[in-house]
């Protein structure tokens, strides 16, 4: 049996304590070298603005390359971009090398840009610090300029670019990379094009915008200024430079090349989809568990057996995870079968969930590490092999991005598939045909006025098909381009793109589906809670009522247990009904039972049928009863949970004031109130997205999983 280097878990885990460090400040974030960077780093400075630094014997690796570069240029060698043309046209040969150069830039900056330097940044977000201390602001991944690349794209992109020169193998000069070091260091930061690379020989456009700001170009712009103030806008590059006492630096040749000429972007926005990536399939296993609880499934289903007869390392490490997180439940339905009506096994979208999610952690595990490698790769051309006697200027293609496509596919693929699973789980929530005992669309109120979730089952159907969409390959569009030289082009970057479209996608799914589950399960609790009350009285009234009446007093105490089950099912199996009218059929389901032990007389009926008025209207009243004072804030269903589903219930519950929905929460203020605002679905599913886009919903699906691998090591 094969078994894994590692688990998704621990990678996750190990990510987020060093973020962890890296945004509170307990550590700085490494001294780049080339070699050691990873994805706790770009998140770090790309997302939570920490400032980088480059280790100092890197300066060293750096002058040497540039020396030796200039060694082969002394001996008249031929070297692309120094004394050729470019690309298809590298058959010319120049002596105007600087003219070169800048026609190099000038030729790349081809990007759409709308919007003039008027544009505000977009608002940043404030997090909790009682997670994340160092800094309370943010960087989103997206912006409202929508031809314009993020900015926390950028910060990842400057980072990962000088870390492939750091590896010493480029040829530049070690003020060129000072000086790029420095636009994160000040927080200037290129306004750089969305798209328009086709990453072949790297991102060629992108990188010649960030090389262009080096030097101080007016034509071009660059976001400055302090974010915690809001006070971030758009500034010319030469005079965002003056501001912040750097001079524009004059690039040689080779020095333009190497800037635009790697993956750098590429694998930035596939490192900041990554981490989305790591933190979403870890939430889908937490919601799985909550699905379990909600729909009273089985943990059987992840008993350690299967995994061990069918040893795919994802599977089993799903199910360790979704077998643990629903430890101590209450819900978790553990019988055998006999029940009557009762299915002996779950339905597929818990049943065969790890089986479902285990090839997923499989594929982000190897992305990942494609990713990390690319992360810590000199990526342009030509290369110096300074490990040569004497070093050697090699021309080859490592600038060509298909691992990164390769990886970011995958995360796409992972995407569809999570996606899937939540849609299932929810839809089966919200249908009382598969929800075994829930209401219709989830109401708490009576199911002929209200239809609360019934639009959640629309959204999550919209989102769904939308994540189908963007599972498509990118590779497969690949066109020839520039004279038919970059005939093969790996479309990284597009397709980095498009992955993090499908993991927005799917964190509103996984939101969704969140509150759908938290209201589900105060159904459940709400249910449970009035079931307990009633079954002491039911016992009570009808020994009050009928017992005189039976025609073997002996047989009170089965007839009560018998009718109390017959009562309980028929209640749990028509909860598409009004409250007084599932009553009062359930009640009707038990009479024959009743009327079959009572002796045969007239009071006998009269009897009975006193007991159904009697009980009819107490059974409604104290229903009515416990939905109010549920409603308005009991325990909650916390109690019934298991540890990691009463962990995220209560996050959900209590830090983010999502409530129990009835329909009186949702109505709208009258018309002329300038001050109640009302709420929809849509505020509490966007207030669920807001916490995973500014982490502090990753921070409770970690402490979840720390939970899982400290007992594991137990």
């Amino acid at each position: 049996m094969a078994t894994p280097l590692d688990s998704l878990n621990k990678v996750l885990l190990a990510h987020w304590n060093e973020l962890e460090r890296h945004v509170s400040g307990s550590e700085d974030v490494k001294a780049l070298d080339g070699h050691n960077l990873d994805l706790a780093t770009v998140l770090a400075v790309a997302r939570y603005n920490s400032s980088p630094s480059l280790s100092e014997n890197v300066y060293d690796t750096i002058t040497a390359s540039s020396n030796a570069l200039e060694v082969n240029i002394g001996n008249k060698d031929i070297i692309y971009g120094i004394n050729t043309g470019f690309g298809g046209n590298a058959d010319t040969r120049t002596k105007s090398s600087t003219k070169l150069k800048q026609d190099l830039l000038r030729g790349l900056q081809y990007g759409v840009v709308t919007g003039t330097a008027s544009h505000t940044s977009l608002v940043t977000t404030e997090v909790d610090k009682t997670n994340f201390q160092r800094d309370s602001i943010v960087l989103p991944l997206d912006h409202e300029v929508k031809s314009c690349m993020p900015e926390s794209w950028l910060r990842a992109t400057i980072l990962v670019r000088l870390n492939s020169l750091a590896y010493g193998a480029s040829g530049v000069l070690s003020p060129t990379v000072k000086a790029l070091l420095q636009l994160l260091q000040k927080d200037i930061i290129p306004r750089v094009p969305l798209r328009g690379s086709i990453s072949a020989s790297g991102d060629l456009s992108p990188l010649a915008y960030v090389a262009g700001v080096l030097e101080g170009k007016p034509s071009l712009n660059v976001w400055i200024g302090n974010r915690s103030k809001g006070q971030r806008h758009l500034e010319r590059a030469d005079i965002a430079l003056n501001e912040h006492s750097l001079d524009p630096i004059i690039l040689s040749p080779r020095e333009a090349l190497a800037l635009v000429n790697g993956t750098s972007v590429s694998a930035a926005v596939a490192a900041l989809a990554m981490h989305e990536a790591l933190c979403l399939a870890a939430l889908a296993q937490i919601l799985t568990a909550l699905s379990v609880e909600a729909l009273r499934g089985t943990d059987e289903s992840f008993d350690p057996f299967f995994a061990a007869v069918r040893p795919h390392w994802g599977q089993g490490e799903s199910a360790r995870n979704i077998y643990a997180f629903l430890l101590d439940s209450s819900l978790v339905f553990r019988g055998h079968g006999s029940e009557e009506l009762s299915l002996r096994q779950d339905r597929y979208s818990i049943r065969t969930a790890s089986q479902w999610i285990g090839p997923a952690l499989e594929d982000l595990y190897l992305a990942h590490s494609q990713i990390t490698i690319e992360l810590n790769s000199a990526t342009d051309n030509p290369l110096i092999d300074m490990l040569a006697s004497p070093p050697r200027v090699l021309h080859g293609g490592n600038f060509q991005a298909k691992s990164i496509t390769s990886a970011t596919e995958k995360i796409r693929q992972v995407a569809q598939s999570l996606g899937r699973l939540h849609f299932t789980q929810c839809t089966e929530l919200i249908n009382p045909a598969t929800s075994r005992g829930l209401p219709p669309n989830l109401v708490v109120d009576e199911p002929s006025e209200s239809f609360t979730f019934k639009g959640t089952d629309i959204l999550i159907a919209s989102l769904l098909s939308e994540l189908g969409f963007l599972a498509n390959p990118v590779a497969s569009h690949v066109q020839s381009a520039e004279m038919g030289n970059q005939a093969l082009n790996s479309l990284a970057l597009v397709s980095a793109r498009y992955t993090l479209d499908a993991l927005d996608v799917l964190g509103q799914l996984a939101a969704a589906h969140l509150v759908a589950v938290c209201q589900a399960l105060d159904l459940r609790a709400l249910h449970t809670r009035f079931v307990d009350g009633l079954k002491y009285d039911f016992y009570a009234i009808l020994a009050q009522d009928l017992y005189i009446h039976l025609a073997d007093p002996e047989t009170l105490a089965p007839l009560q247990s018998s009718c109390w089950a017959a009562f309980v099912s028929r209640v749990d199996t028509t909860m598409t009904l009004d409250t007084s009218v599932r009553i009062s059929g359930a009640i009707s389901h038990v009479e024959p039972l009743i009327f079959a032990s009572l002796a045969p007389s007239a009071d006998s009926m009269v009897a009975l049928t006193r007991w159904t008025k009697h009980f009819r209207g107490h059974a409604i009243e104290l229903y009515d009863a416990a939905r109010k004072h549920y409603m308005n804030g009991s325990d909650g269903a916390s109690g019934l949970l298991g540890r990691a589903g009463r962990r995220m219930y209560e996050y959900v519950r209590g830090t983010l004031g999502v409530p129990f929905v009835g329909a009186n929460m949702l109505t709208t203020p009258p018309l002329g109130d300038r001050v109640a605002t009302g709420i929809t679905m849509g505020d509490l599913n966007g207030r669920v997205r807001g916490a995973m886009a500014n982490g502090e919903l990753y921070h409770v699906v970690v402490e979840c999983l720390r939970e899982v691998a400290e007992n594991e090591g137990c």
